[in-house]
């Protein structure tokens, strides 16, 4: 964590020039610049101006309880909680959507997206298919790691302490989200609430006088400079740090300056009462933690986005693994822990960014590492399955309102239109980088060059 001194604290502006600053550069992606400079101009020719979130669904959510009912099936393999009927003809989803059933004409699903295999991981977001790196990295390897206006950090990712300090850690057990594979660490996705620093305590405590006094001591902050002569004698990255310090990056991170009522809409919170979750699951803190701080993390994720983030991942840690036992809980009592906080958070992002005029200006991606089981378990749950999984996209340019493909009649694999993970990756590259500009990005990343021009997007969505 970030620690700030000040000359009546325990240490000295200088102290905090020294540590603070290098901390600051380092974390926030400001090393390597003479290549991201060129990148980060407003007219780089690699910018289509569209932000990513990527909400993460950890542990593999059911594509049957999810968007998939296949209510004339037998029971046991029918959704276990029902079916709704949505806005779009002939579509039905499962019963705990009820709020994104009604606004389904607003946003995509994909019946006939499989992962590959039933591992746990994160191999959506950081796999074989992404190189080893986070998503989020190739994304700022081709846009570079800062706004050029605002200096929000391009790449970002979102744990629940990101928006309440109660709840646990960031999951790294089955894959590390902020991996760079073969790309620089700088970048890395930035996480506010970990080991790279908290953003809001960059200026917590100290008075905006204070730090307009540190921009006088420039031959401190010089230091940070040398690691910036290549770029210019100008040095516009020393002016982009002052600004991340003098209040416009605690701000953006700061939901409390959303509207009450606003606030009220995402928040996921009362949804699921901690002491209503059944305590002889493992998990059990991990389904408080999902519904104390979904909401509030899409919200956050909406706020960067606003304020130049290009590629935002969010996930609530590892819930959606029901198997039944003694970790998981069954299909039906998961789905009352899970479905509610997903169908509010979700349709609470769709209705604010449509409302802000947002829809073609961010691009929004939720599903999980793998699917479940076509066949209940004789417990009452669903275990690993790569052969289908749920796929929910938004905005960024897309046609709402589509299902694209269908499953076999038991829900266990594609009955046509194959979707996997590399069409899904292509997808969100083709709609926020211009990926015409070949030679340019074979030049930056090679490897990534044949995500341009091999990979193809999901079909029907554009």
């Amino acid at each position: 964590m970030f620690t700030f001194y000040d000359h009546d604290g325990n240490g000295s502006r200088r102290s905090f020039l020294r540590v603070g600053a290098s901390s600051l550069v380092a974390s926030l992606g400001l090393s390597g610049l003479p290549l991201v400079k060129a990148l980060t101009e407003p007219d780089s020719p690699l910018l289509k101006g569209r932000s990513v979130i990527f909400l993460f669904l950890h542990g593999g959510p059911s594509q049957i309880e999810t968007f998939d009912p296949k209510m004339d099936m037998p029971e046991g393999i029918r959704s276990a909680t029902g079916s709704v009927r949505t806005k779009t003809p002939g579509i039905d989803f499962g019963g705990s959507f009820s709020k994104l059933a009604a606004i389904s004409d607003r946003f995509s699903i994909v019946r006939s997206f499989a992962t590959g295999d039933g591992n746990h991981d994160i191999k959506p977001i950081v796999g074989r298919d992404t190189f080893g790196a986070n998503l989020g990295s190739i994304f700022a390897r081709l846009s570079g790691t800062n706004h050029p206006v605002t200096g929000i950090p391009t790449n970002i990712m979102l744990f629940p302490q990101s928006v309440d300090p109660s709840t646990q850690a960031g999951e790294m057990t089955f894959g590390k989200f902020t991996a760079t594979g073969p790309l620089n660490p700088s970048f890395a996705p930035f996480d506010p609430a970990g080991s790279g620093g908290d953003l809001r305590q960059l200026t917590n405590n100290v008075p905006r006088a204070r730090l307009e006094s540190r921009r006088l001591m420039s031959l401190e902050f010089d230091k940070i400079k040398h690691s910036l002569d290549s770029i210019s004698g100008d040095n516009p990255f020393r002016d982009q740090a002052f600004r991340l310090l003098s209040g416009g990056l605690e701000e953006a991170f700061d939901i409390r300056r959303e509207s009450p009522h606003l606030v009220d809409r995402y928040d996921t919170a009362p949804l699921v009462r901690p002491d209503s979750i059944n305590k002889k699951w493992n998990n059990h803190k991990n389904y408080a933690d999902n519904a104390k701080s979904l909401g509030k993390l899409l919200l956050l994720a909406r706020r960067l986005c606003e304020r130049g983030a290009g590629f935002v991942t969010v996930t609530t840690n590892f819930v959606w693994d029901m198997h039944a036992d003694i970790n998981n809980a069954t299909m039906t009592e998961g789905m009352s822990y899970m479905g509610g906080p997903l169908d509010y958070a979700l349709s609470a992002l769709v209705e604010d960014l449509d409302a802000r005029g947002l829809s073609d200006k961010v691009l929004v991606v939720a599903c999980g590492e793998m699917g479940r089981t076509p066949k209940i378990n004789a417990n009452g749950g669903r275990d690993h399955w790569g052969g289908l999984a749920p796929l929910f996209i938004y905005g960024g340019g897309t046609n709402p309102g589509q299902v694209i493909g269908r499953s076999a009649k038991d829900a266990g694999s594609p009955a046509d239109t194959p979707v996997g993970i590399k069409d899904l990756i292509a997808t969100i590259l083709e709609r926020t980088v211009d990926t015409g500009q070949v030679r340019l990005i074979q030049n930056l990343q090679p490897e990534f060059s044949q995500i341009m021009t091999t990979w193809k997007p999901i079909p029907g969505l554009v």
